[in-house]
């Protein structure tokens, strides 16, 4: 089964590589954007028995490896 795991900065947390990319994208003319927040994408291939059990070790493998829980928050969307 495939899972999807997006990981981004808490709110909170300052994010510089945001705003470099938001200056960025304001140097090229794209004055309408506002903010942006970067983050991490990972696509996993799971053997799994059910999509309850993907969906339970794409987030243990988030909380132990892909994501800081201290800084980062994530999601995973099983499908």
């Amino acid at each position: 089964m495939k899972a999807k795991v997006y990981v981004a900065l808490k709110p909170s947390i300052l994010d510089p590589q945001g705003k470099t990319i938001t200056g960025a994208l304001h140097a090229l003319g794209y004055d309408a954007v506002r903010e942006v927040r970067q983050g991490k994408y990972f696509e996993l291939d799971i053997d799994a028995a059910s999509v309850d059990q993907a969906r339970s070790l794409a987030r243990e493998m988030a909380d132990r490896l892909l994501s800081n829980p201290v800084i980062e928050s994530y999601r995973v969307e099983v499908g």
